[in-house]
């Protein structure tokens, strides 16, 4: 009976026992937890019986929106963590060591780029290569490569990877494929299929909705064998194999690191999860039809987005997701100041965020992009009009009319 999407995440807290016959898990704030036989006490410290030990490794209602993800990703276990750029980083502190060599797609969010050059001062060398085409990622293997780092669909130019292409080759090659979901969400698409070993969402983002709470995760599909990879701590093999990875991500990265998602975050983001599949069914039909509008406009120069049949991966968008997603990029022309035309916009806010239920736009090179320094973004095609807008769930005649008022400034 719980086979549809929403369906699944609605009733995912009822699978287990709620206290005082709740319909959702309540929001459990406590940061110890005891036990009156200290012989249980030691039994959660090493795994061998469930429950919790400190807070800074997880509580109930962390543990509630974990199971949701867990079933979005159809993964085997998810960890949680204070915010996507935590997921991220926690991830790659737990599973590489100095001397490791990762393949990442040159077409970063700005933090995730960040967060790799300082990586580098580590001794874990990245190279960035354009990951729309598998060819690409081969050529830049090497024998110490432990992972390939790719996103769905690229923040801000809404490139895609050769997802599936990608997938086939790390499988050969025994490779962890870490691919960020973040931008298509698990209602668009589900990385597993393309045989991804590790998922991140930055829940903050379409899962959560709302602008009100920040989170990410980390999913495993179950796919990796952990066995041949060489950077598991002994301490770590006494459990089930399938899980050897993301108990090394809780514990050398949640734990270690200490981004503990909090309990109210975690609750907001769990009863947001309740209607993406909604949201993104709405959002989506309105990007689409507001790149059209934008494509067809004569002050408008170029429109990046999947889902006009001008877009370099347009068929490759259609076989992988369900729809072409929430977000797109416009250039305007040359006369015209993005930052006027930002300011001219009634109904549009200004916002670094996306995936929210509102619409948001960013001038891109001035704000998040910025740090980079202009030979980078222009590796990277970003130009200085460049506005990344995130399209929200409102009426779609009143976005349009906003769009036309201030392109007629």
């Amino acid at each position: 009976m719980k086979n549809g999407f929403t369906t699944k995440i609605l009733h995912s807290d009822l699978e287990a026992p709620i206290e005082h016959f709740s319909v959702l898990k309540p929001m459990h704030t406590a940061v110890a937890f005891g036990y009156p036989d200290a012989r249980d006490l030691v039994k959660v410290f090493k795994g061998e019986m469930p429950g919790y030990a400190y807070g800074r490794q997880g509580n109930p209602t962390t543990a509630a929106l974990e199971s949701k993800i867990s079933k979005m990703e159809d993964g085997i276990a998810t960890a949680c963590f204070s915010t996507g750029m935590a997921a991220i980083a926690s991830a790659f502190i737990a599973l590489l060591r100095g001397g490791d060599h990762v393949v990442s797609s040159s077409f970063l969010f700005g933090n995730t780029n960040s967060l790799f050059g300082t990586l580098g001062q580590f001794d874990c060398d990245i190279s960035y290569v354009d990951a729309t085409r598998v060819e690409n990622v081969e050529q830049a293997l090497r024998p110490n490569t432990r992972m390939v780092f790719v996103e769905t669909i690229a923040n801000p130019r809404t490139q895609i990877a050769d997802l599936a292409r990608i997938g086939e080759l790390c499988a050969r090659r025994g490779l962890i494929y870490f691919v960020d979901n973040t931008m298509t969400s698990p209602y668009l698409f589900r990385p597993k299929q393309v045989q991804a070993s590790l998922v991140i969402n930055s829940l903050t983002k379409y899962i959560g909705g709302h602008g009100n709470a920040l989170g990410g995760a980390v999913t495993d599909t179950g796919l990796f064998d952990w066995k041949s990879f060489p950077n598991i701590y002994d301490n770590y093999k006494t459990a089930n194999p399938a899980n050897w990875g993301i108990l090394q991500i809780r514990k050398k990265g949640l734990r270690d690191v200490g981004a503990t998602l909090a309990a109210e975050a975690a609750h907001r983001l769990a009863m947001g999860a309740e209607t993406l599949a909604l949201r993104m069914e709405r959002a989506s039909a309105n990007c689409l039809q507001l790149a059209r509008f934008l494509a067809r406009h004569p002050k408008v120069t170029k429109v990046y987005y999947p889902g006009l049949e001008d877009h370099p991966q347009h068929k490759l968008a259609g076989e992988l997701f369900r729809t072409y997603g929430a977000l797109m990029s416009i250039e305007l022309a040359d006369n015209i100041d993005c930052l006027d035309f930002l300011n001219r916009l009634q109904l549009v806010i200004s916002s670094s965020h996306l995936g929210d239920n509102r619409t948001l736009a960013i001038p891109v090179a001035q704000t998040i992009y910025w740090e980079m320094g202009p030979e980078r973004r222009a590796e990277m095609g970003i130009a200085d009009s460049l506005i990344r807008l995130s399209i929200g769930i409102e009426d779609i005649d009143d976005l349009i009319a906003d769009f036309s008022q201030a392109l007629a400034g």
